[in-house]
Formats: C-alpha cells, structure tokens, sequence
C-alpha cells in the first residue's frame, strides 16, 4: 500500500484547503510548452520534474479534458517519486482547434491522436535517460495510448488504462448506429456537425452528472471550464463518433502487437464508455499470450466514468492500484 495511501483517503474533508494551499503551489510549478503535431496543429503539454526522479508518468487524458483539470493527480504521482507529463490532445485544451466552432469536439482521423502522442514520446520522454518510463491513460486517451502501444509497444515499461475508450456506450442498436454515422459522413454539414443530442459545452449541476459522485472534484472541474473559457468543448462531431468507434475495433485487431505490461481499471457504474468492449479487449491481450493484469479488468466498485476524479475510497483504491503495479516492474 502507497504511503500516501491514509491522506488520499481523507482529502476532501478539506479539499478547499489542500487546493488553495499545497495544491496551488505545486500548480505554480509547471512547465508548459507545446510542439506541432499533424498538420502544423499546436500541441500544448504540462510537465512536473525534480533531479531527484528517474522514473516518469506520461498521462493521457480524455475527451474536452485538459492538462488545466489534472493537477491533483499530478500532485499525487509526483510525491510518490515520479515526474509527470500531460499533453492535451488536439481540437481541446490549450492545443490547437480543427473547426471554426472550438466547442465541436472534433479530428480528422483518430490516428492524428495517436502520431501526435509519438512525436511528443519522442521530443520529451526518449531523450530523458530514465530509469523506468510509464504511462496512466483516461477515456479517450486510454484509446490513443493503446494504439500507441500497438505501434510501439516498448515504449513503457507499463502502462494503466482507466476505463479506457475500447467502445462508447451508446444507447440504440449498433446496426442504426453504423447507418446514421455512414449517411453523415458523406454529408458535409452533418459530417462536422455536432452528433444528435448534443451542443456547446454547459455546465451541469452535479445531481445529474454521471461522471463522478465526488462533489468537491466535479465543483472544481466545472470552475475550470467557467473560468477558461478557451478550454470549453460541448459534443462530438458525427465523424468524431465514427472515427473512435472505428478505433475501438482496431484496438482489438491490434491487440496482439501490445506487448506492454498492462493494468485495466473498470468504473462498476460507467455509462460513457461500454464495459463489454474492455472484456473483449482483456480477451484479445490473453488469446495473444500477454493478458492484462489478473486476466481481467480491475473493476471498481461504485465507482462512475472518472475513477480518478472519484470520492476518496475509489480513487484511493484505483491510484493504490496503479502505483504497485508500476512498482511491480523490475
């Protein structure tokens, strides 16, 4: 067990004060920068070192999320020995829009995410002589950094998906699903249009979020978004849908190529992504000979879409997890 286990376990009791005290401070310490990525596109990132690490965190983050959201784990890996890396991947965060409308959460090809995420492995993490190198992925960059490891699965010496985007939840018949996503994709006004139900980005109060059930972490969030505008990103594009559907399937063809040791947390209660697909996945790692850690998904009670911005327990639970495995690598 983390010795940092005990104060994870009682942060929210004074959240505020951690976030106006320890918390603010360590923000202040960052480096941002950025590089161009696909298409002349700008990537932005945030780092956290000390002389005294020698092993590193890539983390990954999900969809509208940016790097501006994540100073708390940061924080978190940071004091537990590792120097930490957040890129915001393109069309949100601080990185470059591909459309007019910035709030339209959009990519041209779902392999833009995944060259981007390797040209920055190679600017800043290669070039680093550490010790051990590991990456922690959310959602949809748990989609990006399987694929990544596919490509170049000696990357890491490990890595950790949590609820890792193999497949949206969507609710109606897969079969409909294909059928409006192909007659969109040939119709330029609903091709890049926001997908049915969705819009500019709003703020929701917490009773109706099904993203976490930590009110102190969801509060915080939303002010982040409220406060910076530029980061506010609403719904998927019909081709953005279309193109992380696509990638889900490519994850399991590919499968086979990712050799990295890997841990796969599940959220009991998610209703972003589609737990199934991580079973398939966890399958696909096994038939290969290199199954995930324990053969299956590490699943967490209660626990809602974003594990590691959960209450106290679960994330507790969840982050305990991730760092004895990456201790585990020798």
């Amino acid at each position: 067990m983390s010795s940092n286990y005990e104060q994870w376990l009682t942060r929210e009791r004074g959240f505020s004060a951690f976030a106006t005290g320890p918390l603010l401070d360590f923000w202040q310490g960052r480096e941002e920068a950025e590089f161009l990525g696909v298409d002349e596109v700008a990537i932005r990132y945030v780092r956290f070192c000390s002389p005294e690490h020698d092993k590193v965190i890539l983390v990954s983050t999900g969809r509208i999320e940016s790097y501006v959201k994540y100073p708390e784990l940061a924080y978190d890996l940071f004091h537990s020995g590792y120097d930490v890396m957040i890129v915001d991947h393109r069309g949100q965060g601080r990185s470059g829009r591909l459309l007019d409308d910035p709030h339209r959460g959009h990519v041209q090809s779902f392999d833009d995410y995944v060259t981007d995420l390797a040209t920055f492995y190679q600017l800043e993490i290669a070039p680093r002589q550490y010790a051990k190198k590991f990456a922690l992925a959310h959602s949809m960059g748990g989609a990006i950094l399987a694929l990544f490891l596919a490509r170049q699965p000696d990357s890491f010496d490990a890595a950790a998906l949590c609820a890792p985007m193999t497949g949206i939840y969507i609710r109606m018949p897969g079969w409909l699903t294909r059928r409006i996503l192909d007659w969109a994709e040939y119709r330029p006004l609903y091709r890049d249009g926001y997908a049915l139900g969705t819009g500019h980005w709003r703020p929701l109060p917490f009773v109706v979020n099904r993203l976490t059930h930590s009110r102190e972490r969801y509060r915080r969030n939303q002010r982040f978004y409220a406060d910076y505008p530029e980061l506010q990103v609403g719904g998927p594009t019909y081709h953005w849908v279309r193109e992380s559907l696509q990638a889900g399937i490519q994850i399991l063809q590919e499968a086979q190529n990712i050799t990295t040791p890997l841990l796969l947390l599940q959220a009991s209660e998610d209703h972003v992504v589609d737990n199934r697909s991580h079973l398939a996945f966890c399958q696909a790692m096994a038939i290969a000979g290199h199954p995930c850690e324990g053969d299956k998904p590490l699943v967490i009670e209660g626990a809602r879409h974003e594990i590691l911005f959960e209450r106290d327990d679960m994330r507790a639970q969840a982050l305990d997890a991730i760092l004895r495995f990456f201790a585990r690598q020798k």
